[in-house]
């Protein structure tokens, strides 16, 4: 059994988890994402980045494990990039990528097709940050490069359209950051996410989500709904859209911004997400109805004929292979408890 317990506002806080077999490796990022669901939802996560986390083995003794940083960068770097799509729902594209200004950390493509640049730092000290950006920067400039890259290491056609570059995003990972880095990225007309780690003897990780800034949705109105394509856009689809299904759409972004303060929204040419670490629930605009994708068990959904369906053999936008079509506001309300569940489960 362990006992995860955490100091936060002058308050002890406890987790109890079910007992983890040395066997189950595999296991520990669901596990600690399952802690970090239930236990980081208060708005004062976001400035309790100093929270004194402890960890306890509960057996016939109590044993503490105490908590350290890789001492190494590159173990962590390692870590990450042989298990980023199970950390970080990215699928890893380049270690160590060499431009002419320097290298970065690691990149990868996230769920979106949009580029993601990691950075990982030891100490809260060294500027993880702007070295991220400046990576960043240099990748917007130089798009065809990514584009060969991905094509390269997924072995399939891409073009400079299938990129969500509005979502491209710096994740930087250290053993924490300053609340003067928090303050920092709100500034800052770009995509950042910080994450904190700590590593529990030799098999637990812990990753927590401290902060993260996306202006991805103000990149995208700023541009307008212009596209090169025939296929009407998310935007100039919703602006056109009848007031019932614009309500419509209205009452599902508040519910799903409602379930918790970790949420992002992001919107994509064709869809946008609602993810945590990873989208949760994608949302896609018609003239007479709204259809949503969750993340859920298609083995474990209750269909029901003219409302949900299978889409796991279906090629559509977003992610998700359970398929909710909303017509009404009654729908909606229907939908809810699949919402929510998808919220909890991701």
């Amino acid at each position: 059994m362990i006992l995860l317990c955490c100091y936060e506002d002058c308050r002890l806080k406890y987790i109890i988890t079910p007992k983890i077999e040395p066997s189950s490796n595999n296991n520990f990022a669901r596990i600690w994402n399952r802690i970090v669901r239930n236990y980081y939802k208060c708005k004062t996560r976001k400035v309790c980045v100093m929270a004194d986390i402890k960890l306890f083995r509960v057996g016939a003794k109590v044993e503490e494990l105490k908590s350290s940083a890789v001492d190494l960068e590159k173990k962590l770097q390692t870590l990450i990039e042989r298990n980023m799509e199970k950390f970080f729902n990215v699928k890893f594209l380049a270690s160590e990528y060499i431009i002419p200004e320097g290298r970065m950390d690691s990149v990868g493509i996230d769920e979106n097709n949009a580029p993601v640049i990691f950075e990982y730092k030891r100490s809260k000290d060294e500027n993880v940050i702007s070295q991220g950006l400046f990576y960043m920067a240099w990748l917007m400039e130089h798009k065809d490069s990514f584009v060969v890259l991905a094509q390269e290491r997924l072995h399939k056609k891409m073009a400079k359209d299938d990129i969500a570059w509005d979502g491209a995003r710096v994740v930087c990972v250290a053993n924490d950051f300053t609340k003067f880095d928090q303050g920092a990225i709100k500034q800052m007309n770009a995509n950042i996410s910080l994450y904190r780690y700590r590593m529990f003897g030799s098999e637990l990780l812990y990753l927590e989500r401290i902060d993260e800034h996306d202006v991805s949705n103000k990149r995208r109105s700023e541009r307008g709904t212009a596209s090169s394509s025939s296929q009407q856009t998310f935007s100039a689809k919703l602006a056109s859209a009848s007031v019932n299904i614009r309500e419509i759409y209205e009452d599902i972004e508040n519910f799903v911004m409602s379930l918790g303060d970790d949420i992002t929204q992001t919107s994509l040419k064709y869809y946008t997400a609602f993810r945590k670490s990873s989208n949760f629930v994608c949302v896609e605009v018609f003239a007479d109805h709204v259809i949503l994708h969750l993340k859920l068990d298609p083995k474990k959904f209750p269909f029901e004929k003219g409302f949900s369906r299978d889409v796991t053999k279906i090629g559509h936008y977003g992610t998700g292979n359970v398929q909710l079509r909303l017509k009404t506001i009654a729908d909606f309300e229907k939908a809810k408890q699949f919402i929510r569940q998808a919220y909890d489960e991701n």
